[in-house]
């Protein structure tokens, strides 16, 4: 799944933060600490972040496996 470019509930826009999440969570850091330097405080926003899951590569590997 893509991160959505708004907040369902808020609106605020998130996108252009994810992969500067996505990149120091990978690194090791907390998620908590990363969003809060982000400047994402609402727990709407936070809950957009933190319950996102990448399905996208492994579509993308079905899709070729299964060939035209």
């Amino acid at each position: 799944m893509i991160i959505p470019i708004r907040c369902f509930s808020c609106g605020a826009i998130i996108a252009d933060k994810y992969e500067e999440y996505k990149k120091r969570v990978q690194r090791g850091e907390h998620p908590a600490k990363v969003l809060d330097d982000l400047g994402i405080k609402r727990y709407c926003c936070r809950r957009m972040f933190l319950s996102q899951a990448d399905y996208l590569d492994e579509i993308i590997e079905i899709e070729e496996y299964k060939g035209p």
